[in-house]
């Protein structure tokens, strides 16, 4: 098992309450208020952009807080092709990750999260070209799918469908599609299938949120015609909690950790301006659902519905609550009497939930352990206690996906509290615990959901639960749980995460890549870890048979859940270079077990289980290295240094308060990861340390940084200006500049062939203006653009080398590519003297 954990101690708001992640919400009265007035509020507005961290929070938390609207964000993406500034994460991944992000920026600022099947592939400068390697018909009808799901009144685009080249190809391409869509959704001949399960719905109105950036500057933004946009005042302070929109905002805003988005909260006026661009304009400038019905006579049989909460509201009693309930539970059979299945769904679920804080119910239904394998059986602790003085009882209790109910007709006295046991018996059949979109095979640009039901679902589908029937005044309401598993913290205290349907038996290469130099045998280490007690199986390697495996298979016996064993293979190479995927494969009782389970563990973030292929790259190449003792200073997180490990070379981790001329003395070479300069503020304070480390005839090779927030304006010893230029076409050809610079043959002989089969792009973050002293080493460019020449820049400094590279070594070593690993290579070996061609230099 891959298991990445990086704690970090950090409370959030859900509900604007402090609680960790995956805790149960416990609002407080005013809270609890709020939630009855946002009953009395039918209407819907759907922000639309393309990334994780493009929504607007301040206009999320202003229209589900102020205006008590069903608010939702629609982020074509999950973000896999970002950067990850918390850990070593990249790709689908990361995309977990940073779902989880959004999700809990949902809690806070109150709206509701959706997907498309769009994947991430990594920066697009134009809608061409991400419409290209997208499925652009079917991100299209996952735009039209959620739109007939979510049914809003009005859709707000954070991008401008108009400008195509100007940002972000996705984001332009958010636009263009939620524009295209404003007149599908209603035609039931568009994407039929999709009417088995939705109904068609036309939105009214649908806008652009323009702001300074799209104007190039605040000062433009501030001189520019916004006399027909609507305008809304949404620097409300929201006296009953204590805090500003914008600070709700920022919180939100601040879950996006893995991309680096921490943000402080400001009050305040602030005004957000929306251009109309598609539906009818609202008669009142300022008034977004102007000629909407937003009370509950917009459904059938609804107004006694909304005379009632109204009365209820009037008379909320913040000091008793409870006294809220017989009410309550009169409007919920009201609501479950509805024809209109869409609001009656949306309401019974909120007052469901308001009944019960009202009321102090808690319920809960705990495992006995935290993973579970399918067909096993689960004990389950159960709570159930009513805090107040309404009559309540227990009827029974139906555990899910079994499909068992228990009979219970107990009475829930006030303050009593109920402990249950029952057990829950998995099918056989069970699907493991993962993200659902990872479970079938992706493309470059689109995910896999056969599924039509599952697409746009935010998060894991978890389908052990309990549910609580509990009759109040005569009426019997469902209260449904998702099974979790808790324990206590010495430290952090009462801790919760999900229970989870793992395999009996997973399996790992311990190493992503495995590089061959030369002919001769590894020995290959490979991680078994069981599900169940008592679990006995062989383990095999499987390779090409140009490969020679010794042993064929390995014997192995775990005998308790969650044990760990390693075993090793000696792997032989072919004589020629080859790359092969290699998979471990363990049998038990004639099944295959062939996934590998990572566990992504953060404090902000509920932790996640992935289950991918058992399997790594095994390349036989052709690459020579010279120098021995690397130096590696962490920055954002990346996995170059395992990737060094196997290219033969000793790595040390070091720590800023490690760089001392002492300590550096026994390494050859320095490399900085990714972003050091970005997020390593101590290395401000470093430079002139590890400028002396390259005089006296050492090397230092520096990865990309933004030209953003630069910890130090001096990251070379000679002048080097960061810009935006990059290359995203990963197979953009390559021009040798330097064609005869020993950083291009030493001790490699590197060729175009070398710049084939990169993933993703070839850099970022390219500087574009620098001293004579540095040689630029390679141009390319994307199509239609003019030549990038700073990817990989060097310069002699004193008796050394200092090396600037924006290839994104990052993505390309973890991989598998070798043309990465060769001129790698050819960089940590440069040594002086060397006779540099003369040749123009860019200024």
């Amino acid at each position: 098992m891959r298991k990445i954990q990086i704690h970090i101690f950090l409370l959030f708001f859900i509900g604007f309450q402090i609680s960790f992640a995956q805790q149960p919400q416990k609002p407080n009265s005013v809270e609890i208020y709020n939630q009855i007035k946002k009953l009395n509020f039918l209407g819907s507005v759907l922000y639309v952009a393309a990334h994780p961290d493009d929504e607007n929070t301040r206009m999320i938390s202003y229209l589900a807080n102020d205006m008590n609207a069903r608010t939702g964000y629609l982020s074509l993406t999950r973000g896999d092709g970002g950067q990850n500034l918390i850990g070593p994460q990249l790709r689908e991944l990361l995309g977990v990750i940073r779902t989880q992000e959004l999700i809990e920026a949902r809690k806070i600022d109150g709206g509701e999260q959706f997907f498309s099947r769009a994947n991430d592939f990594g920066f697009s400068k134009n809608p061409n070209e991400t419409l290209d390697i997208w499925d652009k018909d079917k991100v299209l009808a996952d735009v039209v799918w959620t739109i007939r799901k979510f049914q809003p009144d009005i859709i707000i685009n954070r991008f401008d469908h108009r400008s195509p080249g100007t940002t972000h190809g996705h984001h332009t391409s958010s636009a263009m599609l939620s524009v295209e869509s404003f007149k599908l959704t209603n035609d039931p001949k568009v994407y039929p299938e999709q009417l088995k399960y939705v109904t068609p719905w036309q939105v009214k109105r649908q806008f652009f949120n323009p702001s300074w950036w799209f104007y190039g500057s605040q000062e433009k933004f501030d001189a520019a015609n916004k006399s027909k946009f609507t305008k809304l005042e949404t620097g409300v302070y929201y006296t009953g909690i204590g805090k500003s929109n914008q600070e709700i905002a920022a919180l939100s805003r601040s879950r996006h950790q893995s991309q680096g988005f921490g943000s402080t909260g400001v009050r305040g006026e602030e005004t957000e301006y929306l251009e109309l661009i598609n539906g009818e304009s609202p008669k009142e400038r300022d008034s977004l659902f102007d000629g909407i019905d937003t009370s509950w006579n917009r459904v059938k049989n609804g107004k006694p519905i909304g005379d009632l909460i109204s009365s209820i509201i009037s008379n909320y009693d913040f000091s008793r609550p409870s006294a809220s309930i017989p009410d309550l539970v009169k409007a919920y059979s009201m609501i479950e009497a509805l024809e209109d299945e869409h609001w009656k769904n949306i309401k019974a679920t909120a007052i469901k939930n308001i009944i019960a804080s009202c009321s102090g119910l808690y319920l809960e239904a705990v495992a006995n352990e935290q993973e579970a394998t399918p067909g096993s059986t689960i004990k389950l602790s159960l709570e159930a206690i009513n805090r107040c003085n309404i009559d309540m009882q227990l009827v029974s209790i139906t555990t899910l996906p079994d499909n068992k109910t228990s009979i219970q007709n107990s009475v829930l006295k006030n303050n009593n509290d109920q402990k249950i046991n029952l057990q829950l018996q998995l099918p056989e059949t069970m699907e493991y615990t993962q993200p659902y979109w990872l479970k079938e095979k992706a493309t470059v640009g689109m995910y896999t959901v056969s599924n039509q039901k599952n697409i746009g679902i935010p998060d894991i589908i978890r389908e052990t639960k309990v549910v609580f029937n509990v009759k109040i005044n005569n009426i019997e309401i469902p209260f449904e749980r998702t099974i979790v598993y808790k324990y206590n913290d010495g430290v952090k205290g009462e801790m919760y995460n999900f229970l989870d349907i793992v395999p009996e038996v997973t399996t790992s290469i311990l190493e992503r890549v495995l590089i061959f130099r030369d002919t001769k045998s590894k020995m290959i280490p490979v991680k078994v870890r069981a599900g169940k007690d008592n679990v006995k199986g062989n383990l095999q390697l499987d390779l090409p048979k140009s490969w020679n495996v010794s042993p064929r298979e390995i014997p192995f016996t775990l005998d308790k859940k969650g044990t760990e064993q390693i075993f090793y293979f000696e792997v032989t190479p072919p004589v020629n270079p080859e790359e092969v995927m290699a998979k471990s494969i363990a049998t038990v009782d004639g099944k295959r077990f062939d996934k590998d389970q990572t566990i992504i563990d953060f404090n902000h973030i509920t932790k996640q289980m992935v289950l991918k292929s058992a399997e790594s790259k095994c390349i036989r190449i052709d690459l020579k290295t010279s120098g021995d003792a690397i130096a590696y200073i962490m920055g954002a997180g990346d996995e170059v240094p395992e990737s060094l490990a196997q290219m033969g070379y000793k790595v040390s981790i070091l720590k800023p308060e490690e760089i001392t001329p002492e300590k550096l003395d026994s390494f050859s070479t320095v490399i900085t990861g990714i972003r050091a300069y970005n997020t390593v503020n101590a290395l401000a304070n470093k430079q002139n340390i590890l400028f002396n480390f390259v005089k006296g005839g050492k090397n230092m090779i520096v990865q990309y940084n933004t030209n953003g927030k630069l910890v130090t304006d001096k990251i070379a010893p000679y002048p080097l200006k960061l810009s935006n230029d990059r290359v995203t076409e990963e197979n953009a050809k390559v021009t040798f500049l330097a064609p005869n610079h020993p950083v291009l043959n030493t001790p490699n002989k590197i060729s175009e062939k070398d710049f084939q089969g990169w993933t993703q792009e070839q850099g970022l973050y390219y500087p574009n203006e620098y001293n004579p002293a540095f040689t630029p080493i390679i141009s390319s460019h994307d199509k239609g653009e003019s030549a990038k020449d700073g990817a990989l820049l060097v310069a002699p400094y004193g008796k050394g080398y200092y090396i600037y590279t924006g290839l994104s070594f990052f993505r390309e070593l973890p991989e598998g590519v070798s043309g990465a690993y060769r001129l790698l290579s050819n960089i940590i070996s440069l040594k002086q003297p060397i006779e540099v061609p003369k040749q123009d230099l860019k200024q």
